[in-house]
């Protein structure tokens, strides 16, 4: 029975969490809001939740920009899903793995993990190896290959969530019942693990996305950039026109100030539609899955 001391404890406290999450979205707002501002009303006031005058230049500016934008938006998701995927399979086949008591170098194995986590051997050795070992510069593969290699933290949530949270009388019953480890992994063990499944998948998908990185370093063909680095070409082509008089362009026709905001818009706003549908499973898995194993 809730008691009326208890009751005004929950009311108090869902004020307060409902106030830190309005401070939490405030700037948001302010970014979407600056990008619709003028750009001269900008400059003179400033940014304010209640600009002076409204403007769409900012996004008539990446308009332009359509077919390119679209090309780098379906690159973009492609390289997200495909990425993600591989990246669950990966982790969730080493974490299984690693979750086996009687593993024979189970030990060194996670001593591996943890170092890779620790130590690295730098741009110029990754570079080397990706550009001429692996051969994927210029090619679709270089927003793709090189963040499957980075998943030592997930491996470890994995790894102490299939440990702690998957019952081993389960497991053991499957084994008796003929199932082999393959079986156990995709029908029992995956299908039981969709918290964690999710936290590493929205981690993974929200890395493909932001990745610009990669693109900047790996690609020269610009048909091939992600939206981050067709967005920061753009961003670049502002502040250069905006800078250059030779131009014959005014300063203020372009919306330097602006743009920046609205190109920061349209870089979040998937990941924004895309996390409420996430976030029990993110918070779930993300607390069973630190609990040391």
């Amino acid at each position: 029975m809730i008691t009326k001391e208890r009751k005004k404890w929950s009311i108090a406290g869902n004020i307060v969490l409902g106030f830190l999450a309005f401070l939490a979205v405030m700037p948001f707002l302010l970014l979407v809001i600056a990008s619709f501002t003028d750009e001269q009303t900008a400059i003179a006031n400033g940014y304010s939740y209640f600009p002076a005058k409204w403007s769409l230049d900012a996004y008539r500016y990446l308009v332009n920009e359509g077919i390119t934008i679209v090309r780098a938006y379906g690159i973009t998701i492609l390289v997200t899903v495909v990425g993600t995927v591989c990246s669950i399979l990966m982790t969730s086949m080493l974490a299984y793995m690693l979750s086996k008591e009687g593993l024979p170098g189970r030990k060194v194995l996670n001593f591996l993990l943890v170092f890779t986590m620790l130590f690295s051997g730098g741009q110029v050795p990754s570079y080397i190896i990706y550009a001429s070992v692996l051969h994927i510069k210029d090619t679709i593969f270089a927003l793709l290959v090189p963040n499957l290699m980075m998943g030592a933290f997930s491996v470890i949530l994995v790894r102490n969530y299939f440990m702690n949270s998957i019952p081993k009388e389960l497991l053991e019953a499957a084994r008796i019942d003929g199932a082999k480890e393959w079986t156990i992994l995709y029908k029992i063990v995956i299908p039981l693990s969709k918290p964690i499944i999710a936290t590493i998948g929205m981690m993974t998908a929200m890395t493909y996305w932001n990745d610009w990185q990669n693109g900047l370093y790996y690609l020269n063909d610009t048909k091939l950039y992600s939206i981050q680095n067709i967005l920061n070409a753009i961003n670049s082509s502002v502040q250069f026109l905006a800078s250059n008089s030779v131009t014959g362009v005014r300063f203020g026709d372009i919306p330097s100030n602006t743009v920046r905001m609205a190109i920061a818009v349209v870089g979040i706003l998937p990941l924004v539609i895309a996390y409420p549908f996430f976030q029990k499973y993110f918070v779930k898995g993300l607390t069973i899955g630190s609990v040391k194993g």
